[in-house]
């Protein structure tokens, strides 16, 4: 909750950095409820005195913007980094429900397709946090009910059980050894206690021929948790295999002469494609450490 955020990447007011989308209204919602927007709880915590009311939240702020003006806009984007990824995920089509269907709406999630896997010691850590977080929350009421009505509550925070029922255009942008679910989910805590990890999950030059096949088997299941979304005709996606969480608001992976290619396009150019019905944009490239997106 830093005082101030610097706005760079696909929120840069700059045409230099952010040719397609420099001019555009922006809005920066500070995320502060721990649940990805999902939480409402009557009652407050009695020994935090914590309020956990995400849902309430988010339909306040939309609220508020819809009254700025966002109502009367023409083209809307719904994005996210990392948790606020899962935001976008998880709200996209009843974010769109709120324009008017003249409205161009599309979401993008950035760093936000958290997988269900097991980490290094075989143990399900996260699948076990996201059931503490949604039974804290009480985050079950917020979750599709296409979801919730096959899985128990805490698996339909993972995008894998949710996002094929997305009508809403959608984008995704994401490492496939995002370096955040690496080293949370992977190499959850607790699971690497004399810090034989450390080094690699930071650096992955670092890391030893034996550490980088365990993440390169962490790659190919993360494109099996993506692939399994099946087909759309709407979706695109930008997956690189980098060591790097969140790349839309980083300008050095959105766009300039410098920034990261794939397929001869930086992330802004294929979101620029994709947003303006140019070109769809699904690509998914070489693991590392041939990754095109890297150099």
């Amino acid at each position: 909750m830093a005082s101030q955020f610097l706005f760079n990447g696909i929120l840069s007011t700059d045409s230099k950095f952010n040719p397609e989308f420099y001019n555009w209204n922006r809005v920066y919602v500070r995320y502060c409820d721990g649940g990805s927007f999902t939480g409402d709880v009557e009652a407050i915590d009695p020994g935090t005195g914590l309020h956990y009311r995400g849902a309430r939240i988010f339909k306040a702020i939309m609220e508020e913007l819809l009254a700025q003006g966002m109502r009367t806009s023409q083209n809307v984007i719904l994005s996210g980094c990392s948790a606020g990824g899962l935001t976008t995920i998880l709200h996209c089509d009843n974010f769109k429900a709120l324009l008017s269907i003249s409205v161009k709406v599309k979401c993008i999630s950035d760093a936000g397709y958290f997988i269900d896997h097991k980490d290094i010691l075989g143990n399900t850590y996260f699948e076990q946090y996201y059931d503490d977080v949604v039974t804290l929350h009480g985050s079950a009421k917020n979750l599709p009910p296409s979801c919730t009505s096959k899985l128990k509550p805490g698996l339909c925070f993972f995008p894998q059980n949710v996002a094929q029922e997305i009508q809403t255009p959608f984008f995704f942008i994401n490492s496939a050894i995002d370096s955040w679910q690496v080293r949370n989910i992977l190499v959850a805590p607790g699971t690497d206690p004399q810090g034989v990890w450390k080094s690699c999950t930071t650096n992955i030059h670092s890391c030893t021929p034996s550490q980088l096949k365990v993440l390169q088997g962490f790659r190919l299941d993360f494109l099996k948790a993506f692939e399994g979304l099946g087909p759309s005709s709407t979706r695109g996606y930008y997956i690189n295999s980098f060591l790097v969480h969140c790349q839309a608001t980083n300008q050095a992976r959105w766009f300039g002469p410098k920034a990261p290619r794939l397929f001869n396009k930086t992330i802004a150019e294929a979101i620029r494609d994709w947003f303006w019905d140019r070109d769809l944009f699904r690509q998914i490239d070489c693991p590392y450490p041939c990754d095109k997106a890297s150099v």
